[in-house]
Order: C-alpha cells, then structure tokens, then sequence
C-alpha cells in the first residue's frame, strides 16, 4: 500500500491536522500554500500566497524546515532563496506545464542561435532554465521591467506564450515567444464565457495573463493571482467571474462572504477542467509525511543555485517592491 497517496493503515484513524500542528513545531517548520491548493491545505498554512511572495515570506523566517504545498517550481525558488533551510514538497511529482514545456538542454540551444537577444523568462520554469536566463518575472513585474529595458534591446520570453502575447500587445515590444503555455489557462471556453457573461450581466471578468488572449480580450481586469484577490474586494457589484484556477475563490468566499465568485468554464461547460492536476497531487496526508519524513527534499547543487539566484536578484532589483503586488491592467484596445 501506498502512504504518500493516502492509502494503508499507517495513516489511518491519525488526526492529520494535530499531527501537523505537532510536526510543525517539533520540525520548526513553515508551510506555504499557493492559492491554487485544496482549501484544506490553505486553511493550516502559515503563509498563503503567490510563488515568489511565499518564498520571499519564508526566507525571512527563522525556520529550520519550509514545507512548500505548490509545485516543484515553487519549492526550487524557495531553496534558491533559502539554501540553509530544509525544504520538503508533498509529492515531487507536482510540477508545471510551462516547467515541462521549456527543456534546459533545448532552452540553451534556442538562446545560443539568438545570441543579440537577452532572456527574460517567467518564474515559472525549472531552476535550470533561471540559470540560463538573465532576468526572471513574475506576472505582476513583468510589465515594469520590461519598461526599464532598453527599446533596443532584443529579447526572449519564455516560457509562456499567452503572458508573452499579452506583453506584446500590452507595451508595444517586439518578443521572442517560447511555445509553452499553462494547461489550465488554456482550458477556458470563449464560447461558455460568453454564455457565463449574459448570465451575469454587468459581472465583471477578472483574468490571469496566462490566458489565451481571446480571454483576455473579455477580461475587465487582467492581473496575477494576488492582483485578481484585490480586485474582487474593490470590484463594483457584488458577482466576480473569475478566470484563473478555481481554488483561489476559497480565498475570496473567506475575505467576502457576502459576493458572488463563479469559476469561468471550460469546454464543457464547467470549471472542473480548469482545476490544476500537478497542485492537486499535495493532499493533508502527503504534507504529514513531507513533515515526519523531511521527504522529498529539495535539493540543488549550490553552483546551480547561485547561478540561478541571479537572474531573481535581478528581477528583485528591477522590480523593487511592486513584486507580487502589480496590476497588469486591461490591453488596450
């Protein structure tokens, strides 16, 4: 039987959440949780947040231990940013889409036949690929670095196309896109939006800039995962259409109770598709065992990680502290 996915009698009649509680102070232990995890998962964190706001929040911690439930992108930038702290994630298979779609080996020969071009890559990509790159993103600090770049100056972005695309249109700036793309944006239907929207007439639409841009194009507000939160506590009316991964309602249905959140639909007609499959691999039981276990750990060799760490550094310096925090606002039109 298989305890990591919650199955055998090792793991049956505990009281997960006090065996966190307990493991959490014994250990000395921080735990993160993306907006996109289980409500469950949101609720016992110390921390709940954007990739790059929680590992920032942990490395100020005095912490022995950062259990990360997001993906392994995630955890990689908390142990660039906190190599003296243990850094477990619930279940290693957690990754990306955009991670996968951009492969070190075939990033670094895209870059060596377009060496007048700097690399400005999104965060989320593996620890290699910030190495090979010179300046990293977030989707909220995308738009102001790019603005401190000379016009001049040719550039790739990568690894998702849709930000790349918003960007594009968004700035005027010519882009290199890389081909990837997030699966759960891409799951959106224009078509069952639409229908949503004249349901809900004079709901606003707020979108992350992941998605394609026929989404966008309807999108009242476009902004992270952060940015979206804040404006559905300033937004007019009181019914949100939200176009992002659904488990950040959990989020606003807390802050306020009193509005309306509806997850936009995929093709067929639902949200159930738009659910990310990698965050949903953390569960309670696996974050019990990352603790008991101090497993799997992250680990990356410390070159790597300063090499990688520069290109973060880079973009804390040009981003200064609208990181985790922007708006990336409406395309015009």
């Amino acid at each position: 039987m298989d305890a990591r996915n919650g199955i055998g009698g090792s793991l049956s009649g505990l009281d997960l959440r006090a065996e966190i509680e307990r493991l959490r102070k014994e250990r000395n232990a921080v735990i993160l949780a993306h907006y996109y995890q289980k409500p469950e998962l949101q609720d016992l964190a110390d921390f709940v947040g954007d990739s790059l706001d929680l590992s920032r929040k942990a490395a100020e911690t005095n912490a022995d231990v950062i259990a990360f439930c997001g993906v392994r992108f995630m955890a990689e930038t908390a142990k660039i940013l906190s190599p003296d702290k243990i850094v477990v994630l619930p279940d290693m298979d957690a990754g990306c889409s955009l991670e996968d779609s951009c492969p070190p080996d075939q990033f670094a020969a895209f870059r060596a036949q377009h060496p007048d071009h700097i690399a400005l890559t999104y965060i989320n990509c593996s620890t290699e690929v910030k190495a090979l790159s010179d300046i990293i993103v977030t989707s909220s600090s995308a738009e102001k670095i790019l603005a401190q770049i000379p016009a001049d100056q040719k550039i790739i972005f990568g690894p998702d196309r849709n930000l790349g695309g918003y960007l594009q249109r968004k700035t005027g700036r010519e882009l290199l896109l890389w081909p990837g793309v997030c699966i759960v944006h891409e799951a959106f239907s224009e078509t069952e939006l639409l229908k949503l929207k004249a349901e809900h007439p004079g709901a606003p639409i707020a979108a992350h800039p992941e998605c394609p841009a026929y989404i966008l194009d309807h999108a009242d507000y476009v902004g992270s995962t952060k940015g979206i939160l804040d404006f559905s506590k300033t937004m007019p009316g009181d019914t949100l259409i939200v176009a992002t991964e659904p488990h950040i309602i959990h989020q606003m249905q807390k802050a306020m109770p009193e509005k309306n959140f509806i997850g936009a639909p995929g093709a067929d007609g639902n949200c159930n598709c738009n659910i990310c499959p990698y965050m949903a691999l953390n569960t309670m039981e696996k974050l019990y065992l990352a603790l008991r276990d101090l497993s799997p750990k992250i680990e990356i060799e410390e070159g790597l990680r300063v090499r990688a760490k520069k290109s973060l550094d880079r973009m804390l310096e040009l981003a200064g502290a609208t990181v985790g925090q922007g708006d990336l606002g409406p395309v015009p039109a």
